[in-house]
């Protein structure tokens, strides 16, 4: 069964900086792509990292590319997303994903219960 933990989220001002954590388990973590997707009130949930299996690659969405960064770490199951330059526009739920082979920033459908990042300006 597919479990994605997400964790870290909370309140920053803007400039500040979070990280939040996933803690991923049901498909072989080391040989899998994974992604952040982040959804706004409102809003529909939308892409903003990904990484492959052995984080030689990594693809970000234009409005969040020189802030953030993601990274893994195999032995742990664990892939974090290291959020620099805090905007309120940042401000959304956070979702960890597996992703598919081929297509690395599309989800395969599985989601965890999200982590809350609020941004005050």
């Amino acid at each position: 069964q597919v479990q994605l933990v997400e964790s870290g989220g909370g309140l920053v001002q803007a400039g500040g900086s979070l990280r939040v954590s996933c803690l991923a388990s049901g498909r072989t973590f080391s040989r899998s792509n994974m992604g952040w997707f982040r959804q706004a009130p409102g809003k529909e949930r939308e892409f903003v990292a990904a990484i492959t299996w052995s984080g030689g690659n990594t693809y970000y969405a234009d409005s969040v590319k020189g802030r953030f960064t993601i990274s893994r770490d195999n032995a742990k199951s664990t892939v974090y997303l290291q959020m620099n330059s805090l905007k309120p526009e940042d401000t959304a739920v956070y979702y960890c994903t597996y992703t598919q082979p081929v297509t690395v920033t599309r989800s395969v459908g599985d989601w965890g219960q999200g982590t809350q990042v609020t941004v005050s300006s």
